[in-house]
């Protein structure tokens, strides 16, 4: 990743280790010589510094008065689709202001942890994993970029054996810009010696949803993730979840529980909470759901999950103790101020973190996105109007002033 860039106006914080001119040592400061802020900042992306990828009035004079300021902040979207270099800097270029891949924790960025796992026997690094959503293969390559060795996207999969799901047809020359031969064809006459997939992915909000509705059902009902099996377990009710993924099947992972997010349409989109549910409705229309026992075992991130504001608080505190590296005594990261416009994600989320390192989460909502008015769903802190007057009210109820 790029070396974060620092404005020319940061003087106070143009380095934490000084240069002594006569003796050529370097200078511990501390934080008594060095103005050090013990609050940050989260910002929601989409609704609140971007509505389709224009710059919402004063998000970008906000962030630049934080970076003139040495105030920290991180990014936390529940967007996704590319690498953190390349979404950072599109939205460096939207707003005019120089950003870091550090600077942004996106809806999949944890995945990147699943590379290498807790321990060898659980990483994914060269196992066969499946990606769902985004343009084209886009989140294949982010995949490939965070670590994983062998990942295979639906499309490669309908291309290889278009009869898995006739209705994508009309899509075969959008699948033929990107499709790869499989790792390991599906063999129809030992469908187990074929493909096996060893992990499912929805990196992003898919684009056919029917292809990987279809792929993704199929493997969950499948023989140890090997593609055109069958488990003889499936509806079993002597085993646990009545025989369905009790047959080495794939864990399911999706990055994004959003239902709804604030796009150029005046009324908010379908996001991949959609696809979700729709998926879930598919699931327990199969196997007969909850109402006969049965669940979709599934794990879902993104915010308000707990493990994404950990992870993205493990970010903006490694960010923190970068910007003010050399501080001899750096005080301890009291106060986040979570600004979105979702109450569902961002202001529950902020809402419901609890940080094992002593931050508390202050939650403010914007008029901007996806929220409506009236009494939202999660009660927020604050609401202001727009980015602007959120972080004026946050810097005011700081007691900082510029």
């Amino acid at each position: 990743m790029r070396p974060q860039p620092v404005l020319q106006s940061l003087r106070l914080l143009q380095r934490s280790h000084l240069i002594n001119s006569a003796t050529g040592r370097r200078a511990i400061q501390t934080a008594s010589s060095v103005r050090v802020p013990n609050f940050a900042f989260a910002f929601d992306i989409d609704g609140v510094l971007l509505r389709s990828s224009k710059p919402i009035p004063g998000a970008a004079d906000s962030l630049a008065h934080l970076k003139e300021q040495g105030i920290p902040f991180i990014l936390l979207t529940n967007g996704g689709g590319k690498h953190e270099t390349e979404r950072v800097a599109e939205i460096s270029e939207k707003l005019n202001i120089p950003l870091d891949a550090t600077d942004i924790v996106q809806s999949h960025s944890p995945f990147a942890e699943l590379v290498k796992g807790p321990d060898s026997a659980s990483a994914l690094e060269n196992k066969c994993v499946l990606v769902a959503g985004g343009d084209g293969d886009n989140c294949r390559r982010v995949a490939e970029q965070y670590g994983f060795k062998n990942v295979v996207t639906p499309g490669d999969i309908f291309m290889d054996n278009p009869a898995i799901w006739p209705f994508s047809k009309n899509f075969s020359n959008y699948y033929k810009t990107f499709a790869r031969p499989l790792p390991r064809p599906v063999d129809h006459t030992d469908r187990a010696r074929g493909l096996k997939i060893d992990a499912v992915f929805v990196f992003n909000d898919p684009r056919d949803w029917g292809l990987d509705t279809q792929v993704i059902m199929d493997l969950l009902l499948s023989q140890d993730g090997h593609v055109g099996t069958l488990s003889e377990k499936n509806g079993r009710t002597d085993l646990p979840n009545h025989g369905y993924q009790q047959d080495g099947q794939p864990h399911l992972y999706f990055s994004n529980p959003d239902l709804y997010w604030a796009a150029a349409y005046p009324l908010p989109r379908l996001g991949q909470g959609g696809f979700r549910e729709a998926l879930e409705g598919v699931w327990a229309a199969t196997t007969g759901g909850l109402s006969k026992g049965v669940e979709l075992k599934k794990t879902v991130i993104g915010k308000p999950y707990q493990g994404t504001y950990e992870f993205a608080e493990r970010q903006l505190l490694r960010n923190r103790a970068k910007k003010f590296e050399g501080v001899s005594d750096l005080p301890p990261l009291q106060q986040v101020y979570m600004i979105g416009d979702n109450p569902e994600s961002d202001i529950r989320g902020a809402n419901s973190y609890r940080s094992s390192y002593g931050s508390k989460w202050q939650s403010i909502l914007v008029r901007t996105g996806v929220y409506p008015g009236g009494e939202p769903a999660w009660t927020p802190t604050t609401i202001a109007d727009d980015v602007q007057k959120g972080v004026q009210w946050a810097l005011k109820t700081s007691k900082w002033s510029s």
